[in-house]
């Protein structure tokens, strides 16, 4: 039996990941974020602490308490939400004085080095989650055609140059061209905004992960909420980085996809 402690935000990510850890015999000590967190954590963590987001004194603090050593990121918090709305209490403002740049990966950064400091070690998110992990090759029931193929090729190429510069993780492609790329807003609202610009003609979604050595947060996620928003915009095919990306729910997700007849492949990531 192995003990960690997760700080958890929003979504599937860590309700899968909480419940693989129970289903294995390991201890999971839940720090939840106020603002992002589902009140279900609490009934598959061993014990479950609620923070708001920018306590991390708090945080440290907890964990310590719990004599948890290792800690995983699990979930999105909102971007926007971490650079807006964010009230950081003195640890946080200090750490925050101190960055060169104001973006994610320089923040989460420093607060691994932080916590190193206190002896807890920022591990892989996806520790819990390994076989959800997409693979290279076809995933679903139909493989791209060639057109799908080419409009991948060429978003592949944009995706991985953007998410270089910690813009995005994803890109709307259409005959060819690029019509949306992600930021902020996230995947879903990325591929309604592709949608209004491209008069019914079917998109392609190209999904890439992070140019990171590392999976300890941001790892792309699509499951059935994915091939949704896909089907309400008219994206025909999926592509992800494999052995980088999750598919939380993963046979409900393909299971969909295949009645949708979507294409869903994974790509040796760049």
């Amino acid at each position: 039996m192995s003990r960690y402690g997760m700080i958890a935000g929003n979504g599937r990510f860590p309700l899968l990941a909480l419940e693989t850890a129970r289903a294995a015999g390991d201890e999971v000590v839940v720090v939840a974020i106020k603002e992002e967190a589902s009140p279900e954590v609490e009934q598959l963590a061993q014990r479950c602490y609620w923070i708001s987001l920018g306590q991390l004194s708090r945080l440290i603090e907890i964990l310590k308490e719990e004599g948890v050593t290792e800690v995983m990121m699990a979930g999105q918090v909102k971007h926007a939400k971490i650079f807006s709305s964010i009230r950081p209490d003195w640890k946080l403002v200090k750490l925050l004085a101190g960055l060169k740049q104001k973006n994610t990966d320089a923040l989460i950064g420093g607060v691994a080095k932080i916590l190193a400091d206190e002896g807890i070690r920022l591990a892989d998110s996806t520790l819990l989650l390994k076989p959800l992990l997409a693979a290279v090759g076809v995933l679903g029931k139909r493989k791209p055609t060639s057109d799908e193929e080419r409009d991948i090729a060429y978003g592949l190429k944009i995706a991985n140059t953007l998410a270089g510069m910690d813009v995005g993780q994803s890109v709307a492609i259409c005959d060819g061209a690029c019509v949306a790329v992600e930021a902020m807003e996230g995947t879903d609202a990325m591929l309604g905004r592709a949608a209004s610009l491209v008069n019914g003609k079917p998109l392609r979604l190209v999904k890439v992960s992070r140019r990171r050595g590392h999976l300890l947060f941001d790892v792309p996620v699509a499951g059935p909420e994915t091939i949704e928003a896909m089907r309400r915009a008219g994206a025909t095919a999926l592509a992800v980085d494999a052995g980088r990306t999750l598919l939380l729910d993963r046979e409900a997700m393909l299971a969909r996809a295949n009645e949708l007849d979507i294409a869903i492949a994974g790509y040796e990531p760049e």
